[in-house]
């Protein structure tokens, strides 16, 4: 078993989880601006990721794909920690943000673009800095981080019009295929409460069950079952590769003008990093 040390205080070794570094990371997507396909934003976070992997990856695979309806270019990116392994886990967040505020309670700014720093920032922000943690200390089996394009510019009562990049993912994996995984979205929350997402229970109870242990005595994971969300881990488990997400979709600011950084803390990502944390080097 590998030996691990997890970062609380922003202060401790290269190879622990960084709360600070993790909101830092949001931090930078959000001063890009929304990040819907089309917007100026959109482009300069995915050369932004593309890079950071890069940089901390062994390898790092890009999905370049179009779909109607969709302005411009649609990219996944996979970033692959020993590619070559058969034992593989796979760690995925959405990166783009919803083109529209259609929850806003303000219905004049229902047309505008979301900043996303809990729906969508914080998701990669965790994984960012997993992917720095994973580049000074290997773990004993091979790691995908894939963030996902094209997941929140769906229609609102259509799951089928959401979650476009994973379904495109699903229907490419690289090979070697990961065995399972784990989904990070919206989990940035100041308040952060995390319950078992119901769609994970049904098809991924074992992952769910990986996630709960590996968050045993962490007051923002609840072991009791709450919401069905639609979201890019049943692209996943509809190929069959189980998999569960972590999410806290009870948000007052999902989907509005509301959702920006102050509503988000290192604290919140740093749960969620130790968890992720456990469950690679487990």
């Amino acid at each position: 078993m590998l030996m691990f040390a997890v970062c609380i205080c922003g202060c401790a070794s290269p190879y622990s989880f960084d709360g600070g570094n993790a909101f830092e990371y949001l931090l930078t997507q959000t001063r890009m601006g929304p990040r819907n396909p089309g917007s100026k934003g959109h482009s300069d976070c995915r050369n932004y990721l593309i890079g950071e992997l890069s940089r901390l990856a062994d390898t790092v695979l890009v999905q370049d794909f179009e779909l109607p309806g969709f302005p411009g270019k649609l990219t996944n990116i996979i970033g692959r920690f020993d590619p070559v392994s058969e034992s593989r886990l796979l760690l995925c967040a959405h990166w783009d943000t919803r083109p529209w505020s259609d929850l806003d309670p303000d219905t004049t700014a229902r047309s505008k673009p979301i900043l996303g720093a809990n729906d969508g920032a914080s998701g990669v922000a965790v994984l960012l800095e997993l992917a720095r943690v994973l580049h000074r200390k290997r773990p004993e089996r091979g790691v995908d981080i894939v963030f996902f394009d094209a997941e929140d510019s769906g229609l609102e009562g259509e799951p089928a019009t959401f979650c476009r990049g994973s379904a495109y993912f699903a229907r490419h994996i690289p090979s070697p295929v990961p065995r399972y995984g784990v989904l990070v979205d919206m989990v940035g929350d100041r308040d952060l409460d995390i319950y078992i997402e119901k769609n994970s229970l049904a098809r991924a109870p074992h992952v769910v069950n990986l996630i709960w242990e590996s968050a045993r005595g962490d007051s923002a994971f609840h072991r009791a079952p709450k919401h069905a969300v639609y979201d890019d881990h049943m692209s996943l488990v509809d190929v069959g590769i189980p998999c569960a997400v972590i999410i806290d979709f009870d948000y007052p600011y999902w989907h509005t003008q509301g959702d920006t950084p102050d509503k988000c803390s290192p604290k919140s990502l740093l749960a969620v990093g130790q968890v992720l944390t456990r469950l690679v080097y487990r």
